[in-house]
């Protein structure tokens, strides 16, 4: 089975919020997850993105695919060097 970080869309027509979670990558978009790792609104950015640090660091250290918005808002926070480096 392969595992992706990626967003699942929520809110509403030309409102959206998103949940940055841990999916099997053969499911839908908006469907079944394994794990919530954090919620990201683009109209207030990627710095304002709140990522559950410790749940996203062992997705990565564990080899989960991910999408490239979720790289940069993880790359943003820290969390992809700190993943890599070990600590």
């Amino acid at each position: 089975m392969a595992v992706k970080m990626r967003l699942q869309k929520q809110g509403r027509t030309h409102l959206p919020v998103y949940k940055i979670v841990v999916a099997d990558s053969r499911a839908a978009r908006n469907g079944r997850y394994v794990e919530q790792v954090g919620t990201y609104d683009p109209a207030k950015g990627i710095a304002s993105a709140v990522v559950n640090k410790e749940v996203a660091i062992k997705w990565l250290k564990d080899g989960v695919q991910v999408s490239d918005t979720v790289r940069a808002i993880l790359k943003a926070k820290g969390y992809i060097e700190e993943a890599k480096s070990g600590k």
